[in-house]
C-alpha cells in the first residue's frame, strides 16, 4: 500500500485500537510495540509489526478473531504479530503465566504459549514503544538477565548447532535449504546476534549484530556477513556463487558458535 513507510506501524496500531474499540469496547487496555521496533531496526517493506497487547483477566477474547481478520484485509503486509497479556502476566516471569491468544502472519490461536518467554519480556522492557497505555518503565515487566543469558547458550549449544549439522551435508533437505538467502541471514545473523546479546548484556538487533560481527570475528568471515545484512536491507550481491556462499555460512556459524 501506499502507507508503506516508517510510519506504518502506528498506522495498524491506531486502525487496530480503532476496530478493538469498534468490536468490543474496553476489550484491549494497552498496545505495545517491541521487536524491530524496539531495538531501533524496523526495516519498512521488510520488517513486520511486532505488537504485546494487554487484555483485562476474564474478558472474552473471541472477538479478536474477527478484529485481526478485519486487519488483514486492509494491511495484508507487514503482517501485525504479537501475544495477549494481562497487565499481571508483565509482571510475572513469562514462564509462569497462562496461554492466551497470539497472532502470527494472520493466524489467528486463542490460546499459545508462543512468545512467552524472556526475550519478549525483556525486549519489551528495554525499548517497547507505547500506543496506548502507562509507560513502558511504570509496568514492572518481569526480567531476568542470568535466566535469559542461560537459555541464550543453551540455544546455541543446543537448536544452531544442531541446524548447521543437519545444514553439513550437501543434499540434505537442510543442506539444499542453506543455498537460499533467507537461510543466510537466518543462520548467519542469528547465532550472531545471540553472541552479541551475550557480549552486551542485553538483547540486540541483526543489524547490530552484523556490526559487532566486523569487528568480533576473523576477516576472512566479513563478505558473508555482509552479505548476510545486504539480503535483510538491500543492496548488490557479494556471491555469485551459491555452494560457496553456503561453505562461508557454515564455516562461519561454526566459528561463532566454538565462542
Amino acid at each position: 500500500m501506499a502507507e508503506d513507510s516508517s510510519d506504518l506501524p502506528s498506522l495498524i496500531g491506531a486502525h487496530y485500537l480503532e476496530l478493538a474499540d469498534t468490536r468490543a469496547p474496553g476489550l484491549v487496555e494497552g498496545l505495545y510495540l517491541q521487536g524491530s521496533i524496539a531495538l531501533g531496526d524496523y526495516r519498512p517493506g521488510r520488517s513486520d509489526v511486532d505488537f504485546v497487547a494487554v487484555i483485562g483477566e476474564g474478558r472474552d477474547p473471541g472477538p479478536l478473531r474477527r478484529i485481526h481478520a478485519e486487519l488483514k484485509a486492509r494491511y495484508a503486509k507487514p503482517h501485525f504479530d504479537g501475544l495477549y497479556v494481562t497487565w499481571d502476566d508483565l509482571r510475572r516471569d513469562p514462564a509462569h503465566t497462562p496461554a492466551r491468544p497470539h497472532v502470527r502472519a494472520h493466524s489467528f490461536e486463542a490460546e499459545s504459549r508462543e512468545e512467552r518467554h524472556l526475550v519478549t519480556w525483556q525486549v519489551l522492557a528495554q525499548g517497547g514503544v507505547v500506543v496506548r497505555g502507562p509507560a513502558v518503565a511504570e509496568l514492572g515487566i518481569h526480567t531476568d538477565w542470568d535466566a535469559l543469558a542461560a537459555a541464550t547458550r543453551e540455544n546455541l549449544a543446543g537448536y544452531w548447532t544442531r541446524w548447521v549439522a543437519r545444514s553439513t551435508p550437501p543434499l540434505s533437505l537442510w543442506g539444499l535449504s542453506a543455498l537460499a538467502g533467507f537461510r543466510v541471514t537466518w543462520g548467519a545473523l542469528g547465532v550472531t546476534r545471540l553472541r552479541h546479546t551475550l557480549a552486551a548484556g542485553e538483547v540486540t538487533s541483526k543489524t547490530a549484530a552484523a556490526a559487532y560481527a566486523l569487528t568480533a570475528y576473523d576477516e576472512r568471515w566479513h563478505r558473508l556477513v555482509r552479505e548476510a545484512l545486504r539480503l535483510r536491507v538491500g543492496g548488490p550481491p557479494l556471491y555469485r556463487d551459491p555452494v560457496r556462499r553456503r561453505a562461508d555460512l557454515l564455516g562461519y556459524m561454526r566459528s561463532v558458535l566454538a565462542g
